[in-house]
């Protein structure tokens, strides 16, 4: 029965004590409920529980048993151990005898769980950060590299206007930067320590909160005890963020499918991120998107399942909540893969720059550079609009590009037409027009990539 035996006299069942036990999942905390540990001991100490000397003690059992599980952190799954908090301070009562019991005084699980799951949160959020601008550093550099490569733009997957693929890289390189920015807010607002908070009414001994927090590497204490056990925020926010990423990985990996594709021919994937067919050997898949793209799905499901399962939870603290980190944990080592992977992913791709030409060309996507020279000459916009239209209708019949249709058959859509409108059909001419902050042009691609290397 655990840390809890004495209100009961009969056993549990083997079924109830497999199905409410959670060390297969809790045991990934194990660092940080050590380390939480730790921390209360000194404040035990600071209020005369524990001398000094006992604290001293339990502090260095402590931290033989962190340098124990840091070598072999699956040693603990050799336990029967309800929990990882039982878990340790059963080890920790091996090593130093009835002062472990000693501990737990003024603590409970429900702050503890609570602050070994806010410490495990932060510690993945700054590694997570660092990959998300590992993968905004890839994209810059790729960027870099193809600032003059031109792409045709889309929308409903429809050619619309020339861009750069520089241009389609800064576009995602965006993304990832609200991503940053959002698992950075994330990270401030669980920067709280709940520890101290007891069961739910707080502690009967005089601790200094703050001063604990600060120990713990927190900016401060929460407020509230019984939000503070009952508190989830920090893992719909950490699931939420990595919901975000993660739609934004398989949109770019949706793009990069299909621009990998043979119809689109833009693009090739590098050997080491694409796999071939069991039966077609000119095939080269690319696996590794695909897993992208697939995987976002998981990482939704896990903040849908945790949204429900909060959604009207009574305080303070309630079993259903040790729901909380089977989902999380699978979502932080999901998202962490699939940065990981795309960093791999962008760094190996290789762009046919005549084919993204070519296909810039195609389209009729010079039609709206078409319209405003039309405008230019004093023709409304919407009459403008309709000029066009009924050219692109023209040049398709014909088989040409708009670029290519001689001047009087283009006078035949508009007196307004001159020999001059071919400088501005071109694709060069298309691009360096989107001059304003965030267009395409060359211009402002590079004024964007010095901000973000800067």
């Amino acid at each position: 029965m655990g840390l809890w035996g004495g209100r009961f006299t009969g056993q549990t069942s083997d079924l109830f004590k497999e199905f409410n036990d959670s060390l297969p999942v809790d045991y990934r905390m194990a660092e940080q409920d050590i380390i939480g540990s730790v921390a209360w001991s000194r404040a035990l100490a600071s209020v005369n529980v524990l001398t000094a000397d006992e604290q001293q003690k339990l502090e260095a059992a402590l931290n033989a048993l962190l340098a124990e599980v840091q070598a072999d952190p699956k040693v603990i799954l050799q336990s029967d151990a309800e929990d990882i908090h039982s878990w340790v301070e059963g080890k920790l009562i091996d090593a130093v005898g009835d002062l472990g019991k000693k501990l737990h005084t003024g603590r409970s699980r429900n702050d503890q769980v609570a602050t070994d799951l806010k410490l495990w949160c932060r510690k993945q959020g700054e590694e997570l950060s660092e990959l998300l601008a590992a993968l905004i550093d890839a994209l810059v550099t790729l960027a870099e590299r193809e600032q003059d490569t031109v792409l045709p733009g889309y929308t409903h997957l429809q050619r619309a206007q020339p861009v750069t693929f520089a241009h389609w890289c800064l576009a995602y390189v965006e993304m990832f930067e609200r991503d940053k920015q959002r698992l950075a807010n994330a990270l401030e607002l669980m920067n709280a320590s709940p520890l101290g908070c007891g069961a739910l009414a707080g502690t009967a001994y005089a601790i200094d909160r703050e001063a604990l927090a600060q120990d713990l590497g927190f900016a401060r204490a929460t407020r509230n005890s019984l939000d503070s056990v009952s508190d989830r925020d920090h893992v719909l926010e950490l699931l939420s963020v990595a919901s975000i990423s993660s739609v934004h990985l398989s949109r770019m990996a949706e793009d990069i499918i299909f621009y990998n594709t043979g119809e689109a021919g833009f693009l090739e994937m590098g050997d080491e991120v694409t796999s071939g067919s069991s039966l077609m050997p000119q095939k080269k898949n690319p696996d590794a998107m695909e897993l992208i793209r697939g995987k976002a799905g998981r990482v939704v499901g896990s903040l849908t399942g945790m949204m429900v399962t909060m959604k009207a939870l009574p305080l303070a603290y309630n079993k259903d909540m040790q729901e909380d980190k089977e989902g999380l944990f699978d979502t932080v080592d999901t998202w962490s893969i699939c940065l990981k992977m795309a960093i791999l992913c962008i760094e190996s791709i290789k762009v046919n720059k005549e084919r993204t030409y070519q296909a810039a060309q195609q389209g009729y996507s010079n039609a709206t550079e078409l319209a405003d020279y039309l405008v230019a000459k004093g023709i409304p916009f919407r009459e403008a609009h309709h000029i066009v239209g009924r050219a692109v209708v023209g040049a398709i019949a014909a088989n040409k590009p708009l670029e290519d249709m001689p001047i009087a058959e283009l006078k035949t859509f508009s007196d307004q037409i001159e020999d001059d409108v071919y400088q501005h059909l071109t694709i060069e001419a298309c691009l360096e027009k989107r001059v304003a902050k965030g267009g395409t042009s060359k211009e402002q691609v590079k004024a964007a990539l010095a901000a973000y290397k800067k």
